[in-house]
């Protein structure tokens, strides 16, 4: 049983930075990926980025040079950094564990089909 449990959320201005961070716990084989995935009310589900466990990354397009995401393995704990933050990055944010079946790239396509969640921070950026 894989738990998740994320921290960092809050609110900040229009061009500030955050950083989310996702304690994982439980047994993970090389397989599982871990993401980041938002949802913000009558806005479209979507995986932010992605980390397999070897260190390979995607990002969604819409954040790609904004948004860092990074793992520790000795700490368990995954990352998002967030720079330039927009008004329309506003949602939960949660942290999600999964093994796609077609590997990372499949991971950033999930609309919300993960095996385990964490309960999710809110981020609210402001203009």
């Amino acid at each position: 049983q894989v738990q998740l449990a994320e921290s960092g959320g809050g609110s900040v201005q229009a061009g500030g930075s955050l950083r989310l961070s996702c304690v994982a716990s439980g047994y993970m084989n090389s397989q599982y990926c871990l993401a980041w995935f938002r949802h913000a009310p009558g806005k479209r589900r979507e995986v932010v980025a992605a980390i397999d466990r070897n260190g390979v990354t995607r990002y969604a397009e819409f954040v790609t040079g904004r948004f860092t995401i990074s793992q520790d393995n000795a700490k368990n704990t995954l990352y998002l950094e967030m720079n330039s933050l927009k008004p329309e990055d506003t949602a939960m944010y949660y942290c999600v564990a999964d093994v796609p079946p077609g590997g990372i790239a499949t991971m950033l396509r999930n609309r919300g089909d993960f095996g385990y969640w964490g309960q999710g921070t809110l981020v609210t950026v402001s203009s």
